[in-house]
């Protein structure tokens, strides 16, 4: 855990009566809000992910940076803020002390939260898909991979986003050391589809079977977050062949339009949804509130768990 961070932290009313209770948390991102999704319909997301938690068991703490303060657990009119106001920034852990200086605000992501949850104490987090290493430039690597080599919490996600070099994405987290457990699968997740003919280095049919592999890990000395990847929904999946063909079409369009650095992603994800007919946007809530469902039975587990607090 971080000290100097958890100084900068401040939390809302609800998570400090959870931890203080005992009660399950659920870490939540906000880029999603933020930069994912147009307005009203992020603010909408990140409500139902937030039901889908509750629902599950837990108490959700979307994490986002406001005002220069480092929040966990955002209030209603926190969220509408973050979700209408266009001037917020992304948040990556190397943004959080200029942020802090200027008092900006910004959505953090995956690497942004999984450094306040450890922070804050919460070990479980659960986002759309991380992010990898890209296609476009070759070479580029998300932040998102380094810090989960370093950060021990649970992930749950879809696996990697489609547009990335997912092969590529799933090597690099077999050579940092980083498990990668299959959710009820073998395969690593293509994130808007099932199958990604690539396989994960672990299995768990349910939220216990994660608990006793993330335990074991960390009791081994391991430093490493715990990858646990969830299939999207059947009835939102899409076919594997469509979503290839409509990814190479979006990353022609990117090379044609000379689209560089961090305006690469947010193109591509739009382009996508364009070529699918929007059926790409819809898998993505569908297997965003998955699992966030998935990840409040396993803040579940690991609450209930004797041995956990110990590591």
């Amino acid at each position: 855990m971080n000290p100097n961070l958890k100084g900068f932290i401040r939390y809302s009313p609800e998570i400090t009566r959870a931890q203080s209770l005992g009660t399950p948390v659920v870490a939540l991102e906000s880029t999603v809000i933020t930069h994912g999704l147009p307005y009203p319909e992020n603010i909408q997301l990140a409500q139902d992910m937030e039901n889908e938690v509750r629902q599950g068991g837990a108490i959700p703490a979307t994490i986002a940076i406001v005002e220069g303060i480092i929040q966990v657990g955002l209030k209603i009119d926190q969220l509408e803020f973050l979700a209408s106001d266009r001037g917020v920034r992304k948040a990556s852990p190397r943004d959080f002390s200029r942020m802090a200086v200027n008092k900006e605000s910004g959505g953090t992501t995956v690497a942004g939260t999984i450094v306040i949850a450890q922070a804050a104490g919460i070990r479980v987090f659960a986002t759309g898909g991380i992010g990898g290493v890209h296609r476009i430039p070759r070479g580029d690597v998300s932040a998102d991979l380094p810090q989960l080599a370093n950060t021990p919490v649970i992930v749950v996600c879809a696996g990697a986003k489609a547009i990335l070099d997912l092969p590529a994405t799933v090597e690099y987290l077999e050579t940092h050391g980083v498990p990668v457990i299959g959710y009820q699968t073998n395969e690593f997740p293509a994130f808007y589809s099932i199958r990604s003919r690539l396989p994960t280095s672990a299995r768990a049919e349910n939220p216990q079977e994660v608990v006793d592999i993330s335990r074991t890990h960390w009791q081994l000395g391991m430093k490493s977050a715990v990858l646990v990847t969830a299939p999207p929904p059947l009835e939102v999946a899409l076919p594997g062949d469509e979503m290839r063909e409509a990814v190479k079409q979006a990353l022609k369009d990117a090379k044609d339009e000379r689209i560089r650095g961090q305006q690469v992603t947010p193109f591509l994800l739009k382009r996508v949804s364009e070529i699918t007919g929007n059926a790409s946007m819809v898998a993505n809530l569908g297997l965003l509130r998955n699992n966030a469902g998935i990840a409040a039975q396993i803040a579940r587990s690991f609450q209930q768990d004797p041995q956990i607090r110990a590591v």
